[in-house]
């Protein structure tokens, strides 16, 4: 359940004003098709964070656990630093002829190639030794933080400035990091 629960806090905290949260909202109004765009998104995520987290959890068969435990701590306050710059919207273009459940899985897993959400997926998956559990936390994060964009989108930001969101989740992720290299 911890495996769970901490996937799914760091994924939708680190989420919140990301790239890939800012094409949710712009897929979302380019498209107005909220269930077909939220389904590519499960979909891409599941790839993509099911790979990643693949990954995290094959490194850490072969780095010894201290150095494991040492690596994840330091990345993890890396993260928030790196959560502390956000992504900008006019970065992002959604142009295809695919309609939006095709367009949505292509556009979410590329813009999800060596994005935080999935680094932190394979940290995550290193630390917890268990693919399922983190890919299902993670999934979840998404589409949570994902979902407040394609059905909610502008009002959301009205309402919680980005600045706090990235705040409170480079604190998330300071914490996890700290937590892991002391337990």
């Amino acid at each position: 359940m911890e495996a769970i629960l901490n996937s799914f806090i760091l994924v939708a905290a680190t989420e919140m004003g990301d790239k890939t949260q800012l094409l949710a909202l712009v897929l979302a109004s380019r498209f107005n098709a909220r269930w077909a765009i939220m389904g590519g998104i499960l979909v891409a995520t599941i790839a993509n964070h099911l790979l990643a987290a693949s990954i995290g959890s094959g490194l850490a068969s072969f780095v010894p656990p201290q150095i494991l435990k040492w690596v994840i701590g330091l990345s993890s306050v890396l993260f928030a630093l790196w959560v502390l710059k956000p992504d900008k919207e006019d970065e992002l273009r959604a142009q295809s002829g695919w309609g939006p459940f095709l367009t949505t899985v292509i556009a979410f897993f590329l813009a999800e190639m060596g994005d935080k959400t999935q680094v932190s997926t394979m940290a995550l998956a290193a630390r917890y030794q268990n693919v399922a559990l983190v890919t299902f936390g993670t999934t979840l994060g998404m589409m949570f933080s994902d979902g407040l964009a394609v059905f909610f989108g502008q009002k959301v930001t009205q309402i919680i400035p980005m600045k706090n969101l990235h705040r409170v989740a480079a604190a998330l992720f300071v914490i996890f990091g700290v937590y892991t290299i002391l337990a």
